[in-house]
């Protein structure tokens, strides 16, 4: 008998789970506190959101909050130190939870991303793109088709199953709802197909929108100070959920029963949770995010902590005194 599976000739897959609760409670306890400050910041911001990117901002923020809320019954769960009905709960609730927060960080960063390339962009269609009542409308639309998509997995019946030490969530699925999960994998893939191809477009859009403008040294810089930013942020998207996409499919194939080896499953397994974390990860650096690119919330910050907030200042004054003296050279 495999040491991998048990007496009854059950396939074990999460018995190896150590190591990514330890990573899982840094994250917790690195991103809590920035998340925190982040919404206290956006709560007590007396302008209103009047552009669409701090709009999909405080949605994304809404995004990792539910993120860090679900996060430890999933530590629980996996350390094998919650009690059975716990177990269950984050099955069908707090994983899911997981998971919608995870397809809304992709949607609104991807929309962050279009965004600012948009800025660049002067016509009449990147301005109503722009408006905030048209970036709240988008946004509920998400939450809705995400919900849509979703929240059957908490409310379709599931069967009984013996206690167990290393409870797999989707032993709990039979029949419509195993089905029903397997469909919310592949819509919610779909989803994250076209908002990579939004940021992919947004990119090259960017970077040709650089190159047309090498042989005006002022355009230059403002079309350079664009690509960098999105090249930036298109590069930490790549980072964080490519992978897990890549090893996501071939995983729900082996939940369906069609990938039927048992080291196989393990290792698709391993491979879920490790570009899972990855994709998890994202929650450290939004605060970041929010602080470079909406100045309301640059303002609250600067406020709390007044010396890094004159720094910042007297940094930005530099920048624009350079290039004003850039300007300078260039018209002399």
């Amino acid at each position: 008998m495999s040491s991998n599976q048990s007496a009854g000739g059950e396939c074990i897959i999460n018995d190896q789970m150590g190591p990514f609760t330890v990573l899982y409670i840094i994250l917790l306890v690195v991103g809590l506190p920035g998340n925190l400050l982040s919404l206290w910041a956006f709560i007590h911001c007396r302008r209103p959101q009047k552009q669409s990117a701090s709009v999909y901002m405080v949605n994304l923020l809404v995004a990792d909050i539910l993120l860090l809320i679900a996060l430890p019954f999933k530590i629980l769960k996996d350390l094998g130190a919650a009690p059975w009905n716990l177990m269950v709960f984050h099955c069908q609730a707090s994983a899911v939870t997981i998971y919608i927060s995870l397809y809304a960080s992709i949607t609104f960063l991807a929309f962050i991303i279009t965004d600012r390339y948009l800025q660049d962009r002067q016509t009449v269609r990147s301005l109503k793109l722009q408006e905030a009542s048209f970036a709240w409308l988008l946004s509920m639309v998400i939450w809705m088709l995400l919900l849509l998509i979703m929240v059957p997995n908490m409310a379709l019946p599931t069967q009984q199953v013996k206690v167990q030490r290393y409870l797999s969530c989707s032993s709990l699925k039979v029949g419509i709802s195993l089905h029903w999960h397997a469909l919310t994998i592949f819509l919610c893939t779909a989803l994250f197909l076209n908002t990579s191809a939004a940021v992919l477009i947004s990119s090259g859009l960017a970077l040709k929108s650089l190159l047309r403008s090498r042989c005006d040294p002022i355009l230059w810089v403002d079309a350079k100070r664009v690509v960098v930013s999105v090249a930036v942020m298109a590069l930490a998207y790549i980072l964080s959920f490519v992978p897990y996409h890549a090893v996501r499919t071939p995983y729900t194939l082996a939940q369906a029963k069609v990938i039927k080896d048992c080291q196989t499953k393990r290792e698709l397994f391993l491979g879920k949770e490790s570009t899972l974390l990855l994709s998890v990860l994202h929650i450290c650096f939004d605060p970041v995010l929010f602080f470079h690119l909406d100045a309301p919330f640059r303002e609250i910050i600067r406020k709390i902590f007044p010396c890094r907030g004159k720094q910042a200042d007297s940094d930005a004054k530099e920048i624009m005194l350079q290039i004003s003296h850039a300007k300078q050279d260039t018209a002399v």
